[in-house]
């Protein structure tokens, strides 16, 4: 499929700095990384909201617990345990 895109002068000569950078071969390159980029960040922004949503519906339905200086303790002292007993590292808490 062939498309015609319309760039501002700045974005045309980003792209063109990318080239000629050696990082990438092409302008066609350039833009094929970007919406791979940007489909990416749109799967980690919907997982995000997700996740939020889940977060949501337990404490609606009383699942919560209450966050004290307490809990913030235990949630990182098992977290330094997970990460020094060679466990892998849950998604969820990975960037």
């Amino acid at each position: 499929m062939t498309m015609h895109v319309n760039l501002s002068p700045e974005m045309e000569g980003f792209i063109k700095s990318k080239v000629s950078s050696g990082f990438y071969g092409n302008a066609t390159e350039v833009i094929r990384d970007a919406i791979r980029r940007m489909q990416a960040e749109e799967s980690r922004v919907s997982a995000w909201q997700a996740a939020i949503k889940k977060g949501d519906d337990q404490l609606d339905r009383g699942e919560g617990i209450a966050y004290t200086p307490e809990t913030l303790n235990d949630i990182t002292q098992s977290a330094i345990g997970a990460m020094h007993s060679g466990q892998p590292m849950s998604p969820d808490v990975l960037p």
